[in-house]
C-alpha cells in the first residue's frame, strides 16, 4: 500500500466530491435536479467503500466520514459554484494532477480503479436528472455540457 503525503492524500480524498460538484455544475439546473445529482454522487462515492480496491475503499471511507453517510439519511449539501466553467476547469486540472500522482506512485490496479471510480461518480451525477424540458417533462438524460465534462474527465485520467 502506497503512503502519500498530506497534500497528496488531500488531493485524492477531495477529488471525488469535486468531480460530483463539477459534473452537476456542467449544466445549470434547478434546485431539485441539482439535489438529485448531488445525492447520486454521494451514493456512488459511498459505494466505493465496498469496491474491493484498497485505495478506493480508503478514500471513500474517509470522504464519507467527512461529509456524512447517505445510508444514515445525511443529505448532501447543494453546492453551486459561482463560476461553473472555472469549477469544471479546476476539477479537470486536479484530476490531471491526481492521475500523474497515481501513475508515478500507485499500484497500477489501484490507480486504474480510482480513475474508473471518478468517471463512475461523474456518470452517476450526469444521469441522475434530466436537463432541459419543462416541468420535469422532456429534456435530455445527459446534456451536451454534462457529456463533455464526463468525456474530458475520462480523457484526462487516461492520458
Amino acid at each position: 500500500m502506497t503512503e502519500y503525503s498530506d497534500e497528496e492524500w488531500g488531493l485524492l480524498v477531495g477529488l471525488p466530491q469535486a468531480v460530483a460538484t463539477a459534473a452537476s455544475a456542467a449544466e445549470p439546473d434547478g434546485t431539485r435536479r441539482t439535489w438529485a445529482e448531488g445525492a447520486a454522487g454521494q451514493e456512488v462515492i459511498a459505494a466505493g467503500r465496498e469496491s474491493g480496491n484498497g485505495l478506493v475503499e480508503r478514500v471513500a471511507h474517509e470522504l464519507i466520514a467527512r461529509v456524512g453517510d447517505p445510508e444514515d439519511g445525511i443529505e448532501p449539501p447543494v453546492i453551486a459554484p459561482r463560476d461553473p466553467q472555472a469549477a469544471v476547469a479546476e476539477v479537470l486540472d486536479r484530476a490531471r494532477a491526481a492521475a500523474a500522482l497515481l501513475d508515478r506512485r500507485a499500484d497500477p490496479g489501484e490507480a486504474a480503479a480510482y480513475k474508473h471510480w471518478l468517471v463512475t461518480i461523474a456518470d452517476g451525477v450526469v444521469t441522475a436528472a434530466r436537463s432541459g424540458g419543462k416541468f420535469g417533462v422532456g429534456g435530455d438524460v445527459v446534456s451536451g455540457p454534462e457529456r463533455q465534462f464526463r468525456d474530458e474527465l475520462a480523457a484526462v485520467l487516461q492520458s
